[in-house]
């Protein structure tokens, strides 16, 4: 159960760096939501639903220049029973626009995952950044 917590992470991970819109709509739930922390500035969300997340994904494409790759750490499933688990994980985002390679953040994530369907999905995603983007 812990190796398939980890592989909904990281999928979620690949999904999000491809803008995969088929595989993250099978590792997000319907009704999942995403809260994002950055010190010294207001709390962006809860982005609520996967419509609205998926959105939010599309925006954040359409922004950046070159790659951004999101390289999850230390994941750890900190509780889980049989419908739920949340796992953590330390987040090192890092940049490629050909010219360059720059880490653009750290931070931690914390998700809530579901069963569904026989599959874990992330129901919730927080993300605390270490520092502003």
């Amino acid at each position: 159960m812990i190796a398939e917590l980890q592989q909904a992470v990281a999928r979620y991970a690949h999904a999000l760096d491809e803008l995969n819109v088929p595989e993250l709509e099978v590792v997000l739930a319907e009704d999942t939501t995403w809260t994002f922390t950055m010190p010294g500035q207001r709390v962006l969300g809860p982005v609520s639903g996967r419509k609205a997340v998926l959105g939010f994904i599309r925006a954040g494409h359409t922004a950046q220049a070159g790659r951004t790759r999101h390289h999850l750490s230390n994941v750890v499933v900190t509780t889980v029973d049989a419908a739920t688990a949340e796992v953590r994980a330390y987040l090192l985002q890092t940049g490629n626009t050909g010219e360059s390679i720059q880490i653009i953040s750290t931070g931690v994530y914390t998700f809530g995952l579901r069963q569904s369907d026989g599959a874990w999905r992330i129901a919730e995603l927080n993300l605390t950044l270490d520092n502003v983007l």
